[in-house]
C-alpha cells in the first residue's frame, strides 16, 4: 500500500524543482522573444549563412520561407467540402499462441458536408502470415514487431490514396483534404538500412504522387509537438562568431567511458523551448504564422517534388504543426484551402480534427477483438483438419487463474 506520508515528504524536493523550472523557462521565453526580433531584422542574411555553412552545422534548423512574424488568419471553410482520413492498429504477433501471425486494421473515413451524401467509415483489415512478411526483416537486424509498425505505416497512406481517388471520381468540385495523424517525416527512416527503406518509402511517395494528380491537398496533423525545428533557425542569430561553422568554434567531443557530458553551444540560449511554446505567444485563434522547410536529412530520400513544408497554427485549444508536401505548399491556394478545412474540421471535432478521431476509432483494436480473432482463426484451422491446435501453456495459464 503506497504511505502517503513518505510521499508528501518526497514532493517538496519536487516542488522545488518544477518552481526552478519555471524561472528557468521564463528566461529562455525572454530570450527567444529578442533573438526573434532581431533575427527579423536579418532574415535574409541569416538564410544565406544557413544554406552557405549547412554542411558545417551540427543541428538541424528549418529554413522561413515566408516573413519571420507572418501572421496570417484562415478563412472558414466553405459550405461543401470533403475531408477524409485513414489511421491504422494492428495485432501484433505472439509466439505462444495458435498461430505466428500479425493483423493491420485501417480505419478510413470520408466525411462530406454540404453534399447530402453519406459518410464512410470502415476499415480494411490484412492478415500477414507467409514467411516473407514475418521475417524478411530480420535480415537487417528488425524485429517483426517493429517491420509491422512500418508495413502499417505505408498501409495508411496507400488506402488514403486509394480513397481519395475513389471519392474524387464521384465529385469533381466541391474542395477535399486528406489527413494523417502525425508528421509528414518519418524519422524512424534515419535508423533503417537502405534495403528497409527501399521497401517503406517508395509506396508512400506514391500515395501522395496519386493524391497530388487526384488534386487533393495533403496535410499531417501534430497535436502537442514537441518539435524545435523552428527555433533553430534562431540559433543562427545567437550565434557569437562571424562564420556559423560548427566544426570549427563548436566541436563535438566524445565523452569518455562512464562520462556524462551536458556541455551547450553558445547559440543554445532558448534551449529546450519547444516551437508550440514561443508560438503560442505570437498567434491568436485562427492564426497561422511563418512557412518552413524543414531541413532534416531524411527529406533528402523524398525528392523536392515530396520534401516537407509545415507552419503552426492557432486551433483554439493549442498550438498544432501542420505538415504539407511541396506541392502542396507551392500552391498558395491548395495551401489555403487545406488549412481552411483543418481548422474547421478542429471545431467540429471540439479541439480536435473529428476526421482523425473517427478514423482512429474506425481502426483501433481492442483486447477483446484480438481474443475473438485467435478464436476465429483457431476454429478455422479446426475445420481445416489441421492438428495440434492451441496456444502454448504459458498463455493458457494466463488466460486461467489456478488460485
Amino acid at each position: 500500500m503506497l504511505d502517503l506520508n513518505k510521499v508528501s515528504q518526497l514532493l517538496a524536493g519536487t516542488i522545488e524543482h518544477l518552481q526552478e523550472e519555471a524561472t528557468a523557462a521564463r528566461k529562455r521565453m525572454e530570450r527567444a522573444e529578442t533573438l526573434f526580433l532581431q533575427a527579423c531584422q536579418h532574415q535574409d542574411a541569416l538564410v544565406e549563412a544557413q544554406t552557405r555553412w549547412s554542411d558545417r552545422i551540427w543541428f538541424s534548423a528549418a529554413t522561413p520561407v515566408e516573413p519571420l512574424d507572418t501572421r496570417v488568419l484562415l478563412k472558414a471553410p466553405p459550405k461543401a467540402h470533403t475531408v477524409i482520413a485513414t489511421d491504422g492498429s494492428q495485432i501484433a504477433p505472439n509466439q505462444h499462441e495458435i498461430a505466428y501471425c500479425y493483423l493491420l486494421n485501417i480505419g478510413r473515413v470520408a466525411l462530406h458536408y454540404g453534399q447530402n451524401r453519406q459518410p464512410l467509415l470502415d476499415s480494411i483489415p490484412e492478415v500477414f502470415y507467409r514467411p516473407e512478411d514475418l521475417y524478411v526483416s530480420r535480415q537487417w537486424g528488425i524485429r517483426t514487431e517493429e517491420w509491422m509498425g512500418y508495413r502499417r505505416t505505408v498501409a495508411e497512406a496507400t488506402e488514403l490514396a486509394e480513397l481519395a481517388v475513389s471519392v474524387r471520381l464521384q465529385q469533381r468540385k466541391p474542395p477535399m483534404l486528406a489527413m494523417v495523424d502525425g508528421s509528414l517525416i518519418y524519422w524512424f527512416l534515419d535508423s533503417l538500412p537502405n534495403e528497409a527503406i527501399d521497401r517503406i518509402l517508395p509506396p508512400i511517395l506514391e500515395a501522395w504522387n496519386r493524391l497530388q494528380l487526384a488534386g487533393v491537398p495533403l496535410l499531417g496533423y501534430l497535436s502537442a509537438s514537441r518539435s524545435s525545428e523552428a527555433l533553430h533557425f534562431l540559433r543562427f542569430q545567437a550565434c557569437p562568431y562571424d562564420e556559423p561553422n560548427c566544426s570549427t568554434h563548436c566541436p563535438y567531443v566524445a565523452p569518455e567511458e562512464g562520462e556524462v557530458v551536458l556541455k551547450r553551444s553558445p547559440c543554445q540560449v532558448a534551449e529546450p523551448l519547444r516551437d508550440t511554446v514561443f508560438w503560442a505567444t505570437r498567434l491568436q485563434p485562427g492564426e497561422r504564422g511563418c512557412l518552413w522547410k524543414s531541413s532534416n536529412p531524411i527529406l533528402n530520400l523524398y525528392g523536392d517534388r515530396q520534401t516537407v513544408y509545415f507552419c503552426y497554427v492557432h486551433v483554439g485549444t493549442e498550438i498544432a504543426r501542420i505538415d504539407v508536401p511541396a506541392w502542396v505548399a507551392g500552391d498558395r491556394d491548395l495551401f489555403d484551402s487545406a488549412l481552411s478545412l483543418m481548422l474547421g474540421q478542429v471545431y467540429k471535432g471540439y479541439g480536435y480534427p473529428v476526421t482523425l478521431a473517427e478514423a482512429h476509432n474506425q481502426a483501433v483494436v481492442r483486447g477483446g477483438d484480438r481474443h475473438r480473432f485467435f478464436a476465429l482463426l483457431e476454429r478455422q484451422m479446426i475445420e481445416a483438419g489441421l492438428q495440434n491446435v492451441g496456444t502454448s501453456y504459458k498463455e493458457a495459464r494466463k488466460r486461467r487463474s489456478i488460485a
